[in-house]
């Protein structure tokens, strides 16, 4: 017979892990691309991107 695997319920905490920080505007920032340039804006620009929930956000320079 074959082994019997028991499946657990996540806690909440584990489910949720950083998603709290990023829900109350704490997002954790990483440089995905640097020194892009926009034609239209004329300005070089930066993507930014949260570590924990995947949001993006650009700025220019």
């Amino acid at each position: 017979m074959g082994e019997v695997v028991k499946f657990r319920k996540p806690k909440p905490s584990e489910k949720h892990k950083g998603k709290t920080l990023c829900k109350s505007g704490f997002h954790k920032w990483e440089i995905v691309q640097q020194k892009q340039f926009d034609v239209k804006q004329g300005k070089l620009v930066t993507v930014y991107q949260c570590k924990r929930c995947g949001e993006r956000k650009t700025e220019a320079h």
